[in-house]
């Protein structure tokens, strides 16, 4: 069976590569042509010779998965790609032209487990984990994408899709470090966000990492029975365990955390949840991102009027915290995390 280098680092290329007797060098160029130039046909690598090509052809394939479905928004900012692979697994993965730059948010799992009530990602659970290849390749799909549009490049990477990626942990950081090499995209760490439900062993393991990526922290209501309500996981991690963990991860890598609150219409938008958040988080190294929820339709909640998030919002400000209401974008593409990929399985 042929072995698929999609996702190898140069060092396990070049282990790969050993008992063909080839110089070590081959994977740096076998790397551009894959990461950098998005060919997986070993036959158009023009720099290696033919013999070597035909050989690698026999031992190796490229696969970086199919894409199945793309959908593009009407303002024409935002693109959402199911991508499949071998085993038939489909993945979603989204792309966002922004003012300061093109974003990619990428899924760390098929499906998930974590059972939040508001999320599409939990309806159909979780399948299985994704590898560092498998996160690549949705970066990629995106890459290839947005450089048909004057040669531009991605330079944001949420790990924010499907998936609760402290639960995938060791892959997760593997395709981290492998999208910051130059060989590869050449991401900086501080581009990098990481989204968590809150794992607290895996919060403190990621403090300890030396990498500064960006942690952001799925709160979503300012207390223990709501948050429970909302979020099961609460009940294994409580919100004041969370938030200890994340001052620590603060603490120790000076990165301020992100605080994600999804707003639900009469469920955590009050101003009196407004300022038992501001109350949570005084003080902290920390940024509150709000986000008027996408509807999803099996869930039944709704997003607050405008006013409401507005008001939301002030109190924030009133008490000093730093917040920001996410811009919405991708919504009639069914941007919510897990939605495009529910309705391919359902179609199955």
């Amino acid at each position: 069976m042929q072995e698929n280098i999609f996702g190898m680092t140069i060092e396990e290329l070049k282990e790969k590569l050993k008992p063909l007797k080839v110089p070590s060098f081959r994977a740096g160029q076998i790397l551009e042509w894959m990461y950098q130039k998005n060919i997986y046909d070993f036959s158009a690598m023009t720099n290696l010779s033919l013999a070597l090509r035909e050989e690698l052809s026999e031992i190796f394939i490229i696969d970086s998965g199919e894409v199945v479905t793309v959908k593009e928004s009407k303002d024409k900012k935002t693109n959402k790609m199911l991508v499949q692979f071998a085993d038939k697994v489909a993945v979603e993965t989204v792309l966002m032209r922004q003012s300061y730059g093109n974003s990619i948010c990428v899924s760390s799992q098929a499906g998930c487990n974590v059972s939040c009530s508001f999320c599409a990602s939990t309806l159909k659970g979780l399948e299985r984990n994704l590898t560092k290849g498998e996160m690549l390749a949705q970066a990629m799909k995106n890459q290839e994408l947005i450089s048909k549009e004057n040669n531009a490049r991605i330079g944001n990477i949420v790990i924010m899709g499907s998936g609760e990626p402290l639960l995938n942990y060791d892959n997760v950081l593997a395709f981290i470090r492998l999208a910051h090499e130059k060989y590869c995209m050449n991401i900086g760490y501080r581009n990098i966000t990481i989204s968590t439900s809150g794992i607290i062993p895996m919060m403190e393991k990621l403090a300890q990492e030396d990498l500064p990526v960006t942690l952001s922290l799925s709160l979503h209501a300012p207390e223990d029975k709501l948050r429970s309500e909302l979020m099961p996981i609460n009940k294994r991690y409580p919100l004041a365990d969370v938030i200890k963990a994340a001052d620590y991860y603060a603490e120790q890598t000076k990165r301020r955390v992100t605080y994600e609150y999804v707003l639900i219409d009469s469920i955590n938008d009050s101003q009196e949840h407004a300022r038992a958040l501001a109350w949570l988080l005084k003080n902290k190294l920390a940024s509150v991102n709000l986000i008027p929820i996408n509807p999803v339709e099996e869930r039944g909640f709704k997003r607050p009027s405008a006013e409401k998030i507005k008001a939301f919002w002030n109190v924030l400000q009133k008490y000093h915290i730093n917040a920001t209401v996410r811009k919405e974008m991708g919504t009639d593409i069914d941007a919510a995390c897990g939605q495009l990929r529910n309705k391919y399985i359902d179609m199955q």
